[in-house]
């Protein structure tokens, strides 16, 4: 970040949602919703945005205590996940659809917080951390964290389409723009194009495209800030980050990374005894 405030310190109390946030329960914005609908408690009372706790403070969640080990111990990792179409980002669905939670790897601390969503219908890369802090601030649109989509678009588009992408458009919730789009050609009715987003809204680069009166057919996130998707990892697949990609995911908000852990975590797409771990078997 820019400007570290002496809440970024690891010593001493910490506002709530930033504590809970690196012990992996949410990310910052989501644990803010729940302390102002009344969820989170610090010592007996309702918790207020702006509170902090240290040590010696007790928090609980839905009634539910949250453990102090699990504060102090868990670690900073990230996943990159290949998300196809058909699941959600959700931990849990109503219609009993299939989420990218049910194909993750298991945590011995923390739990994963999705930077970003994607839509059903959208695919590709989903960055998935422990680390409630990192996330929040490469969702946050002040930091200017660019996405990259390939977007099948079927209908004709013209230059000043492209012109009026990156110029902006006005969309229900407020103005948007591409920073950058790129031709990449095709055939027939539709074609595929680039496209470089610096902000998460809901459906916004369908929203965009579909202000123009353009279908978007296909829609594939290939890159968020400097971790791109690449072809190592086929669909419903994870890996986590090396050494150097973590590094520069920090880096870009102007943070030290954090030691990454000894010990990785279990991949099923690793092959042993020319057998492939089969993803959906319970572990």
């Amino acid at each position: 970040m820019k400007n570290q405030t002496k809440d970024n310190k690891s010593d001493g109390p910490q506002r709530i949602q930033k504590l809970l946030g690196n012990a992996g329960y949410g990310s910052r914005r989501e644990i803010e919703g729940w302390i102002s609908e009344g969820r989170v408690k610090i010592n007996g009372r309702l918790a207020k945005l702006g509170d902090r706790a240290g040590d010696e403070d007790e928090l609980s969640i839905d009634g539910r205590p949250v453990s102090r080990k699990r504060i102090k111990r868990t670690e900073a990792r990230v996943i990159i996940y290949n998300k196809p179409e058909g699941e959600l980002v959700t931990r849990k669905d109503p219609e009993g659809r299939p989420t990218v939670f049910q194909r993750l790897p298991r945590l011995p601390t923390g739990r994963w917080i999705p930077i970003g969503r994607l839509d059903i219908n959208s695919s590709g890369l989903l960055l998935l951390t422990t680390d409630g802090e990192l996330a929040n601030q490469l969702m946050h649109p002040s930091n200017q964290v660019e996405r990259e989509y390939a977007v099948r678009v079927k209908g004709r588009v013209s230059d000043e389409d492209i012109a009026e992408l990156v110029n902006g458009i006005q969309l229900d919730d407020g103005p948007a723009r591409f920073e950058d789009v790129v031709d990449v050609g095709g055939e027939g009715a539709n074609h595929w194009f680039h496209v470089v987003i610096v902000e998460g809204r809901k459906r916004e680069v369908r929203r965009m495209w579909e202000a123009l009166g353009m279908l978007v057919s296909r829609l594939i996130r290939v890159r968020y800030g400097p971790i791109k998707l690449g072809a190592r990892i086929k669909p419903g697949r994870w890996r986590e980050l090396d050494k150097d990609e973590f590094k520069a995911l920090y880096q870009i908000l102007g943070r030290r990374a954090p030691r990454m852990p000894a010990r990785p975590l279990r991949n099923p797409i690793v092959k042993k005894q020319g057998r492939t771990a089969d993803p959906w078997k319970k572990r």
